[in-house]
């Protein structure tokens, strides 16, 4: 089985187990790592122990007993996902997920796509699908940068001030959030719509940063997500980003300093 000694002269062609099956959209490569620790992935009938494994490809590869094909191209997928769905593939309360909507929605061939990042059960609007584990993982790292835009409609009183505040930042419960751009779009009475862009996307960051605030959301919407936007996509529908966007956006990623 190849395996890369660092100490060794001779480095085997070919790239670790884990990238390898984070493209091939099995899962990120963080989550395989975990997979192949616990001893559900195999190489010719034989369970790995290291994630470390260099392989040229997929061949003789397998997770829980399936042999995984060879990895397909990367593909990019925007969704209008609905209020009231689950982001992930089932629900112990038995509630609905997002692949119930993406069953009909997304194209034949698509094969199997995860969403990267997550959306609330309450929260709407896009969400981005890809069947590449690796690209999933970097754009949801908080040390790449992604901008996230969000619009949410809040009850209660904040000034453009205390919004332009969070340009420095703010600790909320011992939980440190980064700058967050935010502007007030409009109000009415004590109800206004706030358009904010985030750059780490940590668990429920909007709705925490506003609800400190003493704001109660009663509606909140993921406009954009890098440079790919919601637009006028329309709920439940999907569509897919194409190839020569989706390269551009990839090279942003690997520019050192991005």
């Amino acid at each position: 089985m190849p395996k890369y000694d660092p100490l060794a002269g001779d480095r085997p062609e070919g790239e670790r187990i884990a990238k390898l099956l984070a493209r091939a959209g099995v899962a990120s490569r963080r989550e395989v790592e975990r997979m192949i620790a616990d001893g559900r992935v195999s190489l010719d009938g034989k369970v790995l122990e290291t994630p470390a494994t260099i392989l040229p490809d997929l061949r003789g590869v397998s997770v829980d007993g399936k042999p995984v094909g060879k990895a397909d191209q990367t593909r990019l997928f925007a969704f209008h996902k609905p209020s009231g769905l689950i982001t992930a593939e089932r629900d112990p309360k038995g509630r609905p997920t997002i692949y119930t909507a993406l069953r009909n929605a997304l194209p034949r061939d698509a094969g199997r796509v995860m969403p990267i990042g997550r959306l609330d059960f309450n929260t709407e609007g896009l969400l981005l699908l890809t069947n590449d584990g690796e690209l999933k993982r970097q754009m949801e790292l908080p040390a790449s940068r992604v901008p996230r835009t969000y619009r949410a409609r809040a009850f209660g009183d904040i000034t453009q001030e205390q919004l332009e505040s969070l340009m420095e930042g703010i600790e909320i419960d011992g939980v440190r959030y980064g700058r967050i751009d935010a502007n007030m779009e409009r109000r009415t009475g004590r109800n206004q719509w706030i358009e904010m862009t985030i750059t780490e996307g940590k668990n429920r960051e909007v709705r925490r940063v506003l609800e400190h605030f003493g704001l109660e959301v009663s509606r909140l919407m993921r406009l954009g997500y890098g440079p790919f936007a919601l637009g006028d996509l329309q709920r439940g529908q999907v569509v897919e980003i194409r190839k020569a966007d989706l390269e551009r956006f990839r090279g942003s990623l690997a520019r050192p300093g991005k």
